[in-house]
């Protein structure tokens, strides 16, 4: 419809128009919508589809994982056992050889023992013949066993009349010991006695002389006590004929010798001041009063 006629067309008119206009718009939205629907249920398939080609692939990639390795693990214990049988193939390569050795040990000790046996083959018929003359034994073992016992009884009597002789050289030996022992502790006692004598006869001599010094002391002292008597005795005869003759009362002990001396040199003292008195008298009258006062 133009727009000059629109604009003179009926409202109901437009109203028609704009609802064929809406209807259209609708129509082209719906469309629209069901494109968008359809490019979004393809998209959803795709990422489905995508999901999927993933899972696969991730199930490959772990599948080929796995098999990488078991097939390193297998080639591991191929190698492995590889290493084994090698190193067994060698121990048994070894242990042949040494097996050979042995065995070639064994046939040359064999044929060595087949050689022995013919070289004592004489010695067995030798024996044969000893059993047959004898007649005591029974067999050449019991005969050889017998012989034995005989060696080593023997061999046990060597045996200990060695010991015995190392037995009887020990006890030589620590007699021979005692005895320098013996010797050597005598001339130490000897000597011993000798000094032990030596100041026996040093002490007699010095008790001899503190006896000759204890004779001359008792000697002095028993002069000693007869002169101090003497003295005693004449102290006590001048001290009672002074007290006597000058009238003195005698108050002093016969033994107390000090204080009789002490009154003797008081009577000694008046004698000489009263014959000083009677040839000075003046000087000395003064004094003899005093001492008559005393």
């Amino acid at each position: 419809v133009p727009a000059q006629g629109a604009a003179t067309l009926l409202p109901s008119t437009r109203v028609l128009l704009k609802r064929r206009e809406l209807a259209q718009v609708e129509q082209e939205l719906q469309s629209q919508r069901e494109e968008f629907r359809r490019r979004m249920e393809r998209l959803a398939q795709r990422r489905e589809q995508l999901a999927r080609r993933e899972d696969q692939h991730r199930d490959v990639v772990l599948k080929f994982d796995a098999f990488l390795k078991a097939a390193a693990a297998r080639q591991e214990r191929a190698l492995q056992r590889a290493g084994e049988e090698q190193a067994r193939a060698l121990a048994q390569g070894a242990e042949a050889a040494r097996l050979h050795r042995h065995l070639e040990g064994l046939q040359q000790h064999r044929e060595s023992l087949a050689r022995r046996l013919q070289s004592l083959r004489r010695f067995g018929d030798y024996l044969r013949d000893v059993l047959a003359s004898m007649g005591q034994f029974q067999d050449v073992l019991a005969m050889l066993v017998h012989f034995g016992v005989l060696a080593g009884a023997r061999a046990a009597l060597a045996q200990e009349a060695e010991a015995g002789q190392e037995r009887l050289a020990q006890g030589r030996a620590q007699l021979q010991r005692y005895q320098e022992e013996t010797s050597t502790e005598l001339l130490g006692t000897n000597k011993e006695l000798a000094q032990l004598h030596m100041s026996l006869e040093a002490a007699r001599q010095d008790v001899l002389q503190w006896e000759s010094c204890w004779a001359h002391v008792q000697s002095t002292a028993t002069q000693k006590t007869l002169l101090l008597g003497q003295i005693k005795l004449a102290v006590l005869n001048l001290f009672q004929l002074s007290t006597a003759w000058l009238k003195i009362p005698m108050d002093i002990a016969l033994e107390d010798t000090e204080a009789q001396l002490d009154m003797m040199l008081l009577c000694m003292r008046g004698l000489t001041d009263i014959c000083a008195t009677s040839t000075h008298p003046l000087r000395h009258r003064g004094a003899r009063l005093s001492r008559s006062q005393e």
